[in-house]
């Protein structure tokens, strides 16, 4: 089992940054990628950024290219999601993710992909 701690939400004014974090514990090696995800209630989760912790490849939606960068620090098996110039339409529970299956491309923003899940941090951007 892997259990997953997000950190680091809150409420920004839009074109401000906030950044992410994401503590994993537990059978972390055997998760080979690990993604950010987002959700407004009663819509469906959106995939927003992922990585795979072999080389460090990373993939974004194109929501948010350019703006969100997403990394991992291994030594202390966690996640990070920095986000800049962050718009209204950013507003949303973000949740972290983690993969027993090295995912590429447009499949590792795929939520039924990911095995385990943190609670949830919400992000708010006011205009």
């Amino acid at each position: 089992q892997v259990q997953l701690v997000e950190s680091g939400g809150g409420s920004v004014q839009a074109g401000g940054s906030l950044r992410l974090s994401c503590a994993a514990s537990g059978d972390t090696y055997s998760t080979y990628s690990m993604g950010w995800f987002r959700q407004v209630s009663g819509k469906k989760r959106e995939g927003v950024a992922a990585i795979y912790s072999g080389g460090g490849g990373t993939y974004y939606a194109d929501s948010v290219k350019g703006r969100f960068t997403i990394s991992q620090d291994n030594a202390a098996n966690t996640l990070y999601l920095q986000m800049n110039s962050l718009k209204p339409e950013d507003t949303a529970m973000y949740y972290c993710a983690a993969s027993r299956v090295l995912l590429h491309g447009g499949v590792s923003l795929w939520d039924i992909n990911y095995h385990y899940w943190g609670q949830g941090t919400q992000v708010t951007v006011s205009s």
